[in-house]
């Protein structure tokens, strides 16, 4: 009875999703499987010298679609150097659903939020379609400070999976509904029509500014908020390329922390660089460089925080990898990467994991996605999931 009904739930609403989805098509011009190089961007050094044992505060970012080919095609990228190679605690993580082998974001992203599997498409739901508790809704509760930033539809599969509760991740004026039963401080993504052109006739945008938020749609605006609660709609529904988003993502990441290091008790936020993934369901190599570089400008932007705090942990994951990317040509110098891919879809490689700061060393070895979901719920909970662990 219940697959039936995500059946069901599936079948109508996939008219609406399309759109959403459109990013799937495969490219056939062979000159995206290069990336040329450029001039490479400075990378700092940032000791990891926590001084706590736990953390008060925790930045978990995900690259969606990211796998080990694609962090070191950034890497080459950049002639050999990246923000990531701060990070000297470093694992793997097994991505597969309840139901399959392989999984999708919806499913990928909750076991990451809720440290519970459950099947592909899926949000914050369980394999019977029972809501489980995010941690972001758990810091909530704890008296944290919440935040999300994402360079998708900031209603699309990954971060909905923190704070929405859907059988299906095409519910995306339900997911956008569901941001209304939190008290979310920051997000920021695109997704704008999902709150204020809805077939209900409800408008979101102007429910959010009667509760306090700032609600507005201009990055250079946005990155001027440095108190209060701030909603961040800076797209349609999805963001624009890397190339043409002026720096959006490390751009939303400073601004997010400076409004969330506000709270004594400290915070949680999610920021996820959307369109790795993306880069690898079309097999464009030059997208997949791109993608993985923004992203990593924004990981520059958590480690800068962290470092000067020293009370933050950082974790950086993927909810799973894409395209099955290989790399069969590079040169660390011009910074030309040639990729090649066995798909256009997720595969069931085992991505990596980094962590930085007090905890950090919890996080390395081989992982299930749902344990990563559990030890971060642990030490925002206060405890220390490793000891837990030994207690049993």
């Amino acid at each position: 009875m219940k697959k039936y009904f995500i059946l069901v739930v599936s079948v109508l609403i996939l008219s609406q999703s399309y759109a959403q989805e459109n990013y799937k098509t495969i490219s056939k011009e062979d000159s995206l499987k290069i990336y040329q190089g450029t001039i490479g961007y400075p990378v700092k050094t940032y000791v990891d010298a926590p001084k706590s044992k736990k953390p008060k505060n925790i930045i978990f970012m995900i690259g969606d679609g990211m796998g080990v080919a694609q962090v070191y095609a950034g890497l080459t990228a950049n002639h050999g150097n990246l923000f990531l190679n701060n990070f000297q605690h470093v694992g793997f993580s097994d991505t597969q659903s309840s139901d399959n082998y392989i999984t999708d974001s919806a499913a990928g992203g909750t076991a990451l939020s809720s440290g519970y599997r459950t099947y592909n498409g899926a949000i914050g739901v369980d394999t019977d379609t029972i809501a489980r508790p995010t941690m972001l809704e758990i810091a909530e509760e704890k008296g944290k400070s919440t935040g999300l930033v994402s360079t998708s539809a900031i209603t699309h599969a990954t971060p909905a999976s923190f704070i929405a509760h859907q059988p299906s991740r095409s519910m995306y004026e339900e997911i956008a509904g569901d941001f209304m039963n939190t008290d979310i401080d920051v997000f920021i993504g695109g997704g704008y029509k999902h709150f204020a052109e809805r077939e209900d006739g409800r408008d979101l945008t102007q429910e959010l500014k009667k509760n306090g938020y700032a609600v507005l749609q201009d990055m250079n605006e946005i990155e001027r908020v440095n108190s209060g609660k701030l909603a961040g709609l800076t797209a349609s529904e999805h963001n624009a390329v890397a190339s043409e988003r002026n720096n959006m993502l490390p751009r939303a990441t400073e601004t997010a922390l400076t409004i969330l290091s506000k709270n004594k008790k400290g915070f949680f936020v999610m920021i996820e660089g959307s369109q790795i993934d993306w880069g690898g369901h079309q097999n464009n190599t030059n997208y997949v460089v791109e993608e993985m570089l923004d992203f990593d400008k924004a990981v520059g932007k958590a480690l800068e925080f962290a470092a000067k705090d020293r009370q933050t942990l950082i974790v950086i994951t993927a909810d799973h990898e894409t395209g099955g990317m290989g790399l069969v040509g590079g040169d660390m110098e011009t910074g030309m990467v040639e990729g090649a891919f066995i798909s256009g879809h997720h595969t069931s490689i085992m991505v990596p994991v980094f962590a930085y700061g007090p905890g950090a060393e919890q996080f390395t070895g081989i992982m299930k996605n749902e344990d990563i979901g559990k030890k971060l719920i642990s030490f925002i909970h206060g405890k220390d999931e490793k000891k837990n662990q030994v207690r049993k």
